[in-house]
């Protein structure tokens, strides 16, 4: 099955961090956000991705082309525009063929869940199969929300005033789409905000077929601000799935390191400081003397002053 994976988005949410890289290459735990959606499809055995981003991106075909190390061909689809979901998947869709999963680069299920939907889809031979999640009543509003019947989803409203919603069900950015979703593409028309919606191609779906399913998921992981992106790695630093790392260029005397922890090469780290628990410090940073870091993300290049006390802080 191919995959795509929808990464031009800009993350103004995410502003002042994603002012010099994109929202898709923000890091978690030593790798972008983008290639933690990835790992996940691989691992169900998708080996074909197409990847749409931003024009301006260099960073992220550079990574891709030079570091990531997954077994999967990627192939880039340039966004001129961000028009929205269906706008991008449209400009996708000349190099897709047969049945594909689709997700946003800032949401993480985990792979066993990916692995559900794609079950699910292949059994019903669904014409959609959509990742859901229950949520906060108070939060329908932020994103598209599902009616379902007899097992199967006969509605779909992108942010509905809480009054509207059919549900507390929302429809999560990752889909198994069959072919037939391209038919219903060019019939979207934009929204009042003047992008393409996703949702819209798929109640199209759903009218033209009544076979769209859905697979609940109790878990995901989003990135939507700094709040986010502290959770994001605290998340990964206490599973401790990865290898950690300790590779700092120097460590100065009297500097304790508490784990879980992170820290990747070219940072320098003063005298008297305390780094942990909890802590992810990216490549190339400058930590002064008698410094605390605790429960806190320190972006590639960042300086810390002498002194100063970082604890649940994003700091670029």
């Amino acid at each position: 099955m191919q995959g795509v994976i929808l990464a031009a988005g800009k993350g103004s949410r995410l502003h002042p961090l994603t002012l010099a890289r994109s929202k898709a290459m923000i890091p978690i735990l030593g790798k972008p956000i983008v290639e933690r959606v990835l790992e996940t499809f691989v691992e169900n055995g998708v080996d074909e991705v197409l990847m749409v981003v931003s024009q301006e991106d260099s960073e992220i075909r550079r990574h891709f082309q030079e570091r990531c190390r997954l077994p999967v061909k990627i192939t880039f689809v340039v966004q001129p525009e961000r028009l929205g979901m269906a706008n991008a998947l449209s400009l996708a869709a000349p190099l897709i063929h047969g049945p594909f999963i689709l997700s946003a680069c800032d949401n993480l299920t985990p792979a066993e869940h990916v692995a559900e939907l794609m079950h699910v889809h292949a059994r019903e031979s669904a014409a959609a199969t959509l990742s859901l999640m229950k949520i906060d009543p108070a939060l329908v509003s932020r994103t598209g929300i599902v009616e379902l019947a007899n097992g199967r989803v006969r509605r779909i409203v992108e942010k509905p005033r809480l009054e509207e919603a059919p549900s507390n069900i929302s429809s999560l950015p990752l889909y198994v789409f069959s072919e037939r979703i391209m038919e219903a593409l060019p019939e979207v028309r934009p929204s009042p905000r003047g992008e393409y919606e996703l949702q819209d191609a798929i109640q199209m779906l759903i009218d033209s077929t009544g076979h769209v399913a859905g697979v609940f998921t109790e878990h995901r992981l989003q990135l939507t601000n700094a709040a986010d992106l502290l959770a994001l790695n605290r998340h990964y630093l206490n599973e401790g799935g990865d290898t950690p790392q300790l590779a700092p260029r120097t460590v100065g005397k009297h500097t304790h390191l508490i784990t879980p922890l992170r820290i990747e090469e070219g940072t320098t780290i003063g005298t008297g400081c305390v780094i942990g628990p909890r802590v992810y410090i990216e490549e190339d940073c400058r930590i002064g003397n008698h410094v605390l870091i605790a429960d806190a993300v320190i972006l590639r290049g960042s300086v810390i002053e002498d002194g100063r006390q970082v604890v649940g802080e994003v700091v670029s």
